[in-house]
């Protein structure tokens, strides 16, 4: 890159470091007067506080916020450089606009990637930290999936319980059944069932075996261990546990629940294209907030910040608004994370199109 391509690439990335280490400091300041009764109440340590919640909360918060800050943070340098008509001299040096644009995408690509980095791997691993904290200190991320508990384990294989008991591993009124296109092949049953953490496996109690196919038999018994490939975890819900998972993990976890014929992964498919989707836009929202502030405007700076904000917090709406229309069946996942990006990269060629020449 040429001495101007670094001139604008250091005060991209300068501008972008330096703003949202201030909104850091801010929200930990306002989080810590929030929650310090439950910290004290739950007698959190200091330690535990500062490098088991906060110093994992800082990459989760900045990957959350990188494109609203990284829009911001053009638009206020860019606009600043408009204002002392360094882009008019840029410009009427010879270099085209889109040439102008190149020290942008550059330190958006590099930004991007940094999201994808953190979003994928970094941030699900530190959040395995920041969650078992939150769960000891805050809020119990772990609960029951009530009464009447219906978990599809394989394809055609199903289990059912009356409740289960997280702490005791146990479940009551257990039954299983086994299908063949749609045909009631196996029956088991039994009053309770508890898992053993040590051999990793189910025992049941007061059990009956049924066989239908393909000859009917009947079993009962007093105790039977089984190697059935289940998981305690099958019959609670953690909240937003795909926090937790890098995006390999992710992927494997769907196959998996795809595989069983499970009906829950839209949540994690979504959360998937979502981490995929969001690099992305930070390079579309670059560009339009270089051709929207690259002009020079009568209301200065502040014209050009409330036209930024308002298409950034336009931006996270459309997020939400197609992540509702893909939970409810109506898009696929696949639409729900980049028709945001569609839509502004769109926004983004017009404003590059009627961009100053």
């Amino acid at each position: 890159m040429k001495k101007l391509d670094w001139y604008i690439f250091k005060k991209f990335i300068g501008t972008f470091f330096f703003a949202i280490s201030l909104l850091i400091v801010v929200v930990i300041v306002f989080d810590v007067s929030e929650n310090v009764d439950s910290f004290i109440k739950n007698h959190a340590s200091l330690y535990e506080v500062v490098f088991h919640f906060y110093i994992p909360f800082i990459p989760y918060f900045i990957n959350l916020f990188v494109y609203l800050f990284t829009f911001i943070s053009v638009i206020f340098f860019t606009s600043k450089m408009a204002g002392h008509t360094e882009i008019i001299a840029i410009i009427s040096s010879g270099i085209s606009f889109r040439r102008f644009l190149k020290p942008y995408i550059m330190a958006a690509l590099l930004l991007a990637l940094g999201s994808f980095y953190l979003g994928n791997f970094l941030i699900p691993r530190m959040d395995t930290v920041r969650r078992t904290f939150k769960n000891t200190y805050m809020e119990n991320l772990m609960k029951s999936s009530g009464q009447n508990i219906h978990v599809q384990i394989d394809r055609g294989v199903y289990a059912y319980m009356s409740n289960y008991d997280m702490k005791r591993y146990t479940g009551y009124k257990f039954t299983l059944e086994k299908f063949d296109d749609h045909v009631l092949e196996y029956k088991l049953s039994a009053d309770k069932i508890i898992y053993d953490t040590l051999k990793d496996r189910w025992s049941l109690y007061n059990f009956v075996e049924h066989e239908f196919l393909p000859d009917e038999m009947l079993r009962k018994g007093k105790i039977k261990d089984t190697t059935l490939t289940m998981k305690p975890s099958d019959f609670y819900f953690v909240k937003e546990d795909f926090e937790e998972m890098n995006l390999i993990e992710l992927n494997r976890y769907i196959d998996e629940q795809r595989a069983k014929g499970a009906d829950n992964i839209l949540p994690y498919e979504i959360e998937k294209h979502k981490r995929l989707a969001s690099p992305a836009a930070i390079i579309i929202l670059t560009v339009i907030g270089a051709a929207l502030s690259s002009r020079k405007t009568r209301g200065g700076m502040g014209i050009n910040l409330g036209i930024g904000i308002t298409i950034t917090f336009t931006y996270i709406i459309f997020l939400e608004f197609f992540r509702v229309f893909a939970i409810s069946g109506v898009i696929s996942p696949v639409m729900a994370g980049w028709l945001p990006n569609i839509i502004f990269a769109i926004i983004g060629i017009y404003f590059v199109i009627k961009a100053p020449k």
